[in-house]
């Protein structure tokens, strides 16, 4: 018997059935065309991010530790059941809208970097070669007297430091004129910088465009990067404990160009462990007597820590957070003599594997003391990687919601360094666990969506 043919109504039924469902982000804009990924420092950071996403873009890994990626948001009560992706519940560019560039004072392309790395196998690398190996460097803006233990060739020469800055400006427009990029960010994975204070040169744009046209030695080179891009609209990502970004005159740029930044140093190994234990030991009320740590490392990241003033700006970045998440001026009992020491040791053995050994000396009921110990065994880019990822997809986010765009400093991303910024005279929330309610909380409320607040009594009325 034959079939009989489908009505015009049925298969307009089988159509609408069957096509894609449009997503509504109500206010926030989507993310349109392709997302220019700009990055200072193509090492052993920059290399796994990009290779990682280029390897997940063609079905080769899973991108493990990203919270764009694959983490989820509760919406709602618990009963609802309401837990969507997070790139699914606001509109996140998509991997495969991602475009490269980079600036590196070596001059190997991504792929020879990764490889000199020693982050990804081989066999991994071999894979993505042609892609990686069409991501050439651009001359780096450099100085020796903030990075004293490399050096290399592939560097900018200018009459002036704002020279040096006209220069990175016309790679930035360079680079989203080739690439077709319809949005761009600038993100620092480049090297520690030697310990500064603000000056009175940081606190105003007169009086940093004057310090940049007159050599000011208090600017550094990731500051010149932070102007270009902030000046040409785009937001600014600190990777490294670098001043950079957290001074009044970037402040100002960031707001009045619309272009938000955040940083400082992607929290990664021993600090990340720091976040997640000492939350635990102040809501048991556990004393800390002392908490001695120290790192070995043997990356270009180790080197350049090898040098006292390189150091120096890493240490006060790592020795901020315990004080901030035990409080000892409100509970002078149990952290009010605490002792705490970091210590990093160059180990060119140990690659980029970082080895973080912590000793805890804490104490309890009637202050009978205790000891705990830690070591963990990690890869720092390998942990580092889907930070970079995350905050450029979040930056992206900001620059296109209203409410986020002109507040310059975006808090709401603690979650992913050791030394967040926060607005002048607040102090920083290091609890990685508050840090990741306030950023899930963000983004609930850029949707519209009920804060969670974990109360839980309306279960029971």
């Amino acid at each position: 018997m034959a079939k009989r043919p489908k009505s015009a109504k049925s298969e307009a039924r089988v159509e609408l059935r069957e096509a894609p469902k449009k997503v509504s982000y109500g206010d926030l804009q989507p993310a349109k065309g392709k997302l220019g990924v700009m990055i200072p420092g193509m090492g052993a950071v920059a290399t796994t991010f990009v290779a990682g996403v280029e390897a997940v873009r063609k079905g080769i890994a899973k991108p493990i530790g990203s919270l764009t990626q694959m983490g989820t948001i509760r919406l709602g009560k618990r009963t609802e059941g309401r837990s969507p992706k997070v790139k699914e519940f606001v509109p996140l560019a998509g991997l495969d809208d991602l475009v490269f560039t980079g600036w590196d004072i070596f001059e190997d392309n991504m792929y020879d970097a990764a490889t000199n790395a020693g982050v990804l196998d081989r066999y991994l690398l071999e894979q993505i070669k042609p892609f990686l190996s069409k991501i050439t460097p651009r001359k780096a803006v450099f100085d020796r007297n903030y990075v004293k233990k490399i050096d290399g060739p592939n560097v900018k020469k200018g009459k002036s430091k704002m020279d040096l800055a006209e220069q990175v400006r016309d790679d930035i427009c360079e680079f989203k004129k080739s690439s077709g990029a319809s949005r761009l960010i600038t993100i620092w994975c480049g090297s520690t910088e030697s310990f500064i204070q603000p000056t009175a040169a940081h606190q105003s744009v007169k009086a940093f465009e004057k310090a940049l046209a007159e050599n000011d030695e208090n600017i550094a080179p990731s500051m010149i990067y932070a102007y270009a891009s902030l000046v040409e609209g785009v937001p600014f990502a600190n990777g490294a404990p670098n001043l950079t970004v957290d001074i009044p005159v970037m402040h100002e740029l960031s707001r009045e160009h619309e272009a938000p930044i955040c940083g400082k140093d992607f929290k990664t190994g021993q600090t990340l462990m720091k976040t997640i234990l000492a939350p635990g030991f102040k809501a048991r009320l556990l004393g800390v007597s002392g908490w001695y740590s120290t790192n070995i490392l043997g990356n270009r990241d180790g080197e350049v820590l090898d040098d006292p003033g390189s150091f120096k700006t890493k240490e006060e970045s790592k020795l901020g957070v315990l004080d901030h998440i035990l409080q000892p001026e409100l509970y002078p009992d149990l952290y009010k003599d605490i002792f705490h020491k970091v210590r990093i040791n160059y180990y060119p053995p140990r690659g980029d594997n970082k080895e973080g050994w912590d000793n805890i000396d804490i104490f309890g009921w009637l202050g009978y003391p205790m000891q705990i110990k830690v070591d963990f065994l990690c890869r720092d880019s390998i942990l580092a990687a889907p930070i970079v990822l995350d905050l450029v997809l979040f930056l992206d986010l900001a620059q296109r919601t209203s409410e986020l765009k002109g507040i310059g400093i975006q808090e709401w991303l603690s979650f992913y360094f050791k030394s967040p910024m926060t607005a002048p005279g607040l102090y920083p929330e290091h609890d990685l666990f508050i840090q990741a309610m306030k950023l899930k909380n963000t983004l609930r409320h850029l949707r519209g969506e009920d804060l969670i607040t974990h109360l839980g009594l309306e279960y029971y009325d």
